[in-house]
């Protein structure tokens, strides 16, 4: 039981890192639901493939038996992580994501005892999501152990992939969300703003609803965590009027923009995901103790 499988690996990502494997000289099981797809990448790197949709658990627990790993890059990861991790569980096969979803995280937390009771790692978000900020959380967090309040910012020069693009861009018609008290609660997008210098230059930047609500709260303990994104005033003015309404079409391309500077659609997926339900960098942070934090940057 030596094998490892990239499932969803026709997606975007999963190609990259279909084709970094094969480069490298590894061999993993490439897989997902797509058959053409994968049985044409699967021949053209020399790998192995094989191809099964998660619907039935039975099959895919005699599938995960003979891996010791599998890494998820099929999103929306609400729909596909559970019915994996249901399968990991039942054969002792890690399980990697690539997940950004806020609720994918707390879903896979929520499943701790049961990897420890199967001997097994569940680690979501192994993608750049989260980790960069996280590491500057856990940092932030020895440094400044008092802390109660926690903002994170990224910016990055890079777009995001098609596939993350379409999750956010889908998910923004639910509003924004921040952890409060506690709790994980819903608020208008662009929901707070404030001015960061990310190192190259002070910007206009708005909370979003991103992985960190989640991750950071696990990293640090901190009960009030906002995670911003620079967005120009006018654009996070948008988001802010079409906030939970069901024709965002508009507030679809001001996210895709924003997230993606620079770039224009430049495929169905990337079209799809400006058009939302139609269609169906270095980060900085912030510690508050009290109402004016101290900053941390990195560069």
């Amino acid at each position: 039981m030596s094998q490892w499988m990239i499932y969803g690996a026709n997606g975007y990502t999963g190609t990259l890192l279909a084709h970094a494997a094969a480069a490298r000289g590894l061999k993993p099981v490439l897989a997902g639901r797509n058959t053409r797809a994968i049985t044409q990448l699967g021949e053209s790197l020399g790998l192995p493939h094989q191809c099964f949709d998660l619907h039935d658990q039975q099959a895919l627990q005699q599938t995960l038996a003979d891996h010791r790993v599998i890494l998820n890059c099929a999103g929306p990861f609400s729909a596909t992580s559970q019915p994996l991790i249901d399968a990991c569980l039942a054969t002792g096969c890690h399980y990697l994501d690539i997940t950004g979803e806020i609720d994918a995280f707390v879903a896979a937390q929520a499943r701790q005892t049961d990897a420890e009771q199967a001997n097994i790692v569940i680690c979501p978000g192994v993608g750049f999501d989260v980790i960069p900020t996280d590491c500057i959380a856990a940092r932030l967090k020895q440094e400044l152990p008092d802390a109660d309040r926690l903002a994170l910012g990224f910016d990055s020069r890079s777009a995001l992939s098609p596939g993350t693009a379409k999750t956010s861009v889908e998910g923004l018609k639910y509003g924004g969300r921040i952890r409060k008290d506690d709790r994980i609660v819903s608020v208008p997008l662009a929901y707070q703003s404030r001015e960061i210098d990310f190192g190259n230059g002070t910007k206009h930047a708005v909370t979003i609803p991103w992985g960190d609500i989640a991750t950071a709260w696990f990293s640090t303990g901190i009960d009030h965590i906002e995670v911003f994104l620079p967005m120009a005033p006018s654009a996070a003015t948008a988001c802010a009027r079409c906030s939970g309404c069901r024709r965002y079409r508009r507030c679809s391309s001001t996210w895709w923009h924003a997230a993606s500077p620079g770039r224009t659609p430049t495929n169905a997926s990337q079209h799809a995901a400006m058009s939302g339900v139609r269609r169906k960098t270095a980060p900085a942070a912030r510690w508050s103790p009290a109402s004016r934090p101290p900053t941390a940057t990195t560069s």
